[in-house]
């Protein structure tokens, strides 16, 4: 597969994530339902702490990647949900890190809601990988 950045704006770049990913030739691709701070049996975790839940979120979202023969370096697409975008914010440096840690670039949506599917949870990340 060849993936090619396109980046009209140069400034996604300082934020570790491209305006738009070009896909040629790829043959699998992973659509991953939104990960969160929970544990295996699907129970909030870490209420009230913004990076204890990125990091299990990140952890989550690495385990359905494995699963489905991925890493964070596959991914292509990532959107974060949020309750607390200042607070996520704060943590963005973090996030980056992780998810650039795994070799990925990708296109990224931050969003703010009023509220996920568990009122303890801060942030969600849905992605789409390819290989």
């Amino acid at each position: 597969m060849n993936r090619t950045p396109v980046n009209p704006w140069q400034w996604s770049l300082n934020f570790g994530f491209d305006q738009a990913e070009l896909l040629d030739g790829s043959r699998r691709q992973l659509v991953c339902s939104g990960q969160a701070s929970v544990d295996g049996d699907g129970n909030p975790q870490h209420a009230g702490d913004m990076a204890a839940q990125v990091a299990l979120t990140i952890d989550n979202l690495e385990a359905v990647l494995t699963a489905g023969g991925m890493s964070l370096a596959n991914l292509v697409q990532v959107t974060i949900y949020t309750t607390d975008v200042d607070g996520l914010l704060e943590q963005f440096g973090a996030l980056a890190e992780r998810l650039a840690g795994g070799g990925a670039r990708f296109a990224s949506t931050l969003v703010g809601v009023t509220r996920l599917a568990f009122p303890e949870l801060l942030v969600e990340i849905s992605a789409i990988a390819v290989d």
